[in-house]
């Protein structure tokens, strides 16, 4: 791996620019501090373009090799989570009820170390694309950005994502074809009855009643109505309600998540989720009105691009430390809009025995910074020699 030599002598300035991000989480859109400082560095690397405000925060980089080829994009995350965080790292985040519980710290700092041995090298053919993303974390950045032209303005011919994975050894990857991970959608079910005084109920149609018979129907939903064969999520996360001890309120709120890996699944669960919620209302004698938002779509990867990305990764790291068929998750992912225009893969980094996704205790682990960077700069080089 050619491209890979220079790479020891850079990991400490990744391991700082990710420290920097974990300090410094930003949410969603308002990225702006950590995208300038992308841009920036981008900018002293040498590549080609640099071009900030795509998908209103997303910065991309534009780097030629010296050979004619294709035009490959590589997605890096760069928002954080709105959680605040539990660690005593030395560089734990300095902005309270925010931090970067997913990773994503790394995952800018990898692509932003490949980005530098590319542009310092450029021992490749063809052209990379490095995509630093808002909003993956719930604001469709990925959408926004294609939205905003990123595929046809940068001639993007197939693209590429890495997501850390804790539970998963340092040094391994997993991916498979097809479906990796699942659609996911928001539920909302707004629920109006009948308000009045908590001792006398009788007057009244609880909404609180009925929506707790609607949380307890939703579960039948995927136990008697799913295939068992199939999989799906539906999760009510959420009860608001502005009654108080002696009063029975006037409306409630229901809200949730469902996850599919089908079309077809996807499309039973939206229909039987409305029939369900707005049925059982009807039956108490309340009201209610069941949206069903459909956010993100399945993250399927392309097959041939999927045993690419396979062979890559067994080059970096070894084929025993490859899982090429790992079980779907139903946890969601935006990078899913853009395997929808165009083919390509995401595969799984080991992040180790760390702290789950989403978790105020979780933190990316730095060793595997080595093993990301060469998967990065592995897959240019090997796409350049097809």
């Amino acid at each position: 791996m050619t491209l890979a030599r220079n790479l020891d002598a850079i990991i400490p300035d990744i391991v700082a620019w990710r420290h920097d991000f974990h300090e410094h989480p930003e949410l969603l859109y308002d990225v702006h501090r950590t995208a300038g400082v992308v841009e920036r560095l981008l900018g002293a690397f040498g590549c080609d373009e640099v071009v900030g405000g795509i998908g209103r925060t997303g910065v991309v980089g534009v780097i030629r090799g010296t050979r004619p080829g294709k035009v490959i994009g590589l997605r890096a995350d760069m928002d954080a989570l709105p959680i605040e965080e539990t660690t005593n790292l030395a560089y734990r985040s300095k902005t309270s009820g925010l931090m970067h519980a997913c990773g994503h710290d790394g995952h800018t700092a990898m692509l932003l170390g490949a980005a530098r041995i590319f542009a310092g090298d450029r021992d490749f053919a063809g052209t990379v694309v490095v995509i630093f993303q808002p909003a993956e974390e719930g604001g469709a950045g990925a959408r926004a950005m294609i939205e905003d032209g990123l595929l046809e303005r940068f001639g993007i011919e197939e693209v590429y994502g890495m997501h850390n994975m804790p539970g998963l050894a340092v040094g391994r990857f997993a991916l498979r074809p097809g479906p990796l991970m699942a659609a996911a959608d928001k539920l909302t079910v707004e629920i109006e009855g009948r308000g009045g005084h908590a001792a006398r109920p009788h007057l009244c149609v609880d909404p609180i009643l009925v929506g707790s018979h609607i949380v307890t129907q939703l579960q039948s939903l995927v136990a008697r109505n799913v295939d068992p064969l199939e999989s799906a999520v539906v999760s009510i996360t959420s009860f608001e309600a502005d009654g108080s001890h002696n009063i029975i309120p006037q409306k409630v709120v229901l809200r949730g998540t469902a996850r599919t890996l089908r079309h077809e699944v996807q499309d039973l669960v939206e229909a039987r989720f409305v029939q369900v919620a707005e049925g059982t209302a009807a039956l108490h004698g309340a009201t209610a009105r069941a949206v069903y938002e459909r956010l993100y779509p399945i993250t399927a990867n392309d097959p041939g691009r999927a045993a690419f990305a396979a062979r890559v990764a067994a080059d970096v790291a070894g084929p025993g430390n490859v899982n090429d068929d790992t079980p779907p998750r139903m946890g969601g992912e935006d990078f899913s809009f853009m395997l929808e225009k165009r083919p390509g893969a995401i595969i799984f980094l080991g992040n180790g025995d760390s702290a789950g996704l989403h978790h105020p205790a979780y933190d990316f682990d730095d060793s595997a910074i080595r093993h990301g960077v060469s998967y990065w700069l592995r897959l240019v080089e090997t796409a350049s020699q097809s």
